[in-house]
């Protein structure tokens, strides 16, 4: 359990994979021109006060809704599937009712960002880590969170109207597998 610029950079690559932001950019200008805009830094700072609340509280204030780790996994898991539908589809399930404060935290900030699988990797990765470290890792991925949130219409430019589409359906396909693999990991414990 030491406290190293190692342990900052794996906890941080390994944040950065399970929230993936890059990938998740297809989806997040959908959800900005269906809104009519992304607060970019409200969701970056409920994204990440929902991280450092899981950090600190994850185990206690599951256990007073009386849920488990594999019930919020299951339940984060559908909505993921929903949107990586939406995606492949070109369906809209999440209705926008042009309201940007509406997406701030659902979809974006949850559980697009600090979805179930962060969530729970951030938990996991105490038994590893000390809380200053994983702490640090949560704060860099944030920088980058933001920054990719304000550089939206850049990217989207740069991709083009056909590179979007693919993009978003080839992620869509992403999402859905993920979605089922983290379902399939822990629906089969909510049975017994």
């Amino acid at each position: 359990m030491d406290f190293s610029y190692k342990g900052i950079l794996t906890v941080a690559f390994t944040l950065f994979a399970i929230i993936d932001i890059i990938g998740s950019v297809p989806i997040l200008i959908s959800i900005k021109n269906k809104a009519g805009g992304i607060r970019e830094f409200r969701v970056t700072i409920i994204a990440g006060a929902l991280m450092i609340l899981f950090l600190f509280l994850g185990d206690p204030i599951l256990n007073v809704l009386g849920l488990d780790v594999k019930s919020f996994a299951v339940a984060g898991s559908i909505v993921i599937f929903i949107l990586g539908l939406e995606m492949v589809l070109g369906i809209e399930f999440f209705k926008s009712d042009g309201d940007v404060k509406a997406s701030t935290v659902v979809p974006l900030a949850f559980p697009l960002i600090a979805g179930s699988g962060t969530l729970t990797t951030i938990m996991s990765l105490k038994a590893n880590y000390q809380v200053q470290t994983i702490f640090i890792a949560i704060v860099l991925n944030l920088i980058v969170i933001y920054t990719v949130l304000k550089s939206l219409s850049t990217i989207s430019r740069l991709l083009g109207p056909s590179g979007l589409i693919a993009i978003r359906k080839f992620f869509g396909v992403i999402l859905l597998a993920i979605s089922v693999k983290i379902f399939a990991a822990n629906a089969a414990g909510l049975l017994q």
